[in-house]
């Protein structure tokens, strides 16, 4: 299942099902089949449902006329996740950008840091360059969506806590990451989170781990590699990360990204006003934002 959150014009943010027919939106439908829409209010009260909740979903789907269906162009997506209680990033997780990085050595734990929540931005959504120009890269990576509250949740036992997936664009601003010596702020200007288009459900991707994966800016390709090729797998990340924090629904773990970022380059290439970037992971969709320089 393709979960989305749309806007049809009038400013309301509604959820829905992406399906062949279109956009199916879940609260209107299941009132019209008289099954309740308690679940369909937002994300949040999705994947705080749960399973219940995804079957309930696919009710609607299947029970719906093709009249309820709503044309994607006719709809602006905003980002699956509004406003995630955490944003979890992994570094160094593919061998080959740990190599182009300069690593003498493969991360023997995850390496983690933070993106903040304000970054988050939708799949048609500007990337803003902010000002003095820092050096702004894209980064195509897997986002793992937490459904299920946890703590020291065991690798075994780690699949049960993933509501679905998305791809996501780690976007950075380099000079501001290596002159602070930590990554925050590089990593969590406003809009440096790209998600979506939509978040697909953990049930439609048997194996996260053997996914293409790969970014393009202005239609050329940069990134090109699988998550076959991750270090340290999903359910490794999640027993290590839940170890000490508390993993809650709409939380976000984005666990790495491949060789060809443009920093390491050569010479090396940033994003620049007018710019297209797009991360596309296979059975995932695309993500595809424009890059504009931030107002004065």
């Amino acid at each position: 299942m393709r979960v989305v959150r749309y806007e049809e014009g009038d400013g309301v943010t509604r959820l829905g099902a992406l399906t062949d027919r279109g956009i199916i939106p879940l609260g209107m439908a299941a009132r019209s089949l008289s099954i309740s829409p308690e679940y369909f209010a937002d994300m949040d009260s999705f994947l705080s449902g749960g399973e219940a909740a995804r079957i309930s979903a696919e009710k609607v789907i299947s029970g719906a006329p093709q009249s309820a269906a709503i044309l994607i162009s006719n709809v602006v997506l905003r980002a699956p996740i509004r406003r995630p209680g955490k944003i979890i990033a992994v570094g160094l997780n593919y061998r080959d950008h740990s190599l182009e990085a300069g690593a003498k050595n493969l991360p023997k734990t995850p390496i983690l840091f933070a993106k903040f929540a304000t970054s988050i931005s939708g799949p048609s959504d500007p990337i803003l360059i902010p000002p003095g120009d820092p050096q702004v890269d894209y980064e195509a990576e897997l986002a793992v969506v937490i459904g299920k509250r946890g703590k020291a949740i065991a690798a075994a036992n780690a699949f049960e806590h993933v509501a679905g997936y998305m791809p996501l664009n780690d976007v950075t601003a380099r000079a501001w990451q290596f002159a602070d010596k930590q990554w925050v702020r590089g990593k969590s200007c406003d809009t440096f989170c790209p998600i979506g288009p939509c978040l697909t459900t953990s049930d439609e991707i048997p194996d996260p781990h053997a996914l293409a994966i790969c970014a393009r800016v202005n239609g050329v390709t940069v990134q090109d590699s699988n998550t076959s090729k991750m270090i340290f797998r999903i359910p490794e990340l999640i027993e290590f990360i839940s170890g000490g924090i508390s993993l809650e629904p709409g939380d976000i773990i984005a666990t790495g990204t491949p060789e060809g970022v443009g920093v390491f380059r050569n010479p090396p290439v940033f994003l620049k006003a007018g710019d297209i970037v797009e991360v596309e992971i296979e059975k995932l969709g695309v993500l595809r934002n424009p890059v504009v320089a931030s107002p004065a």
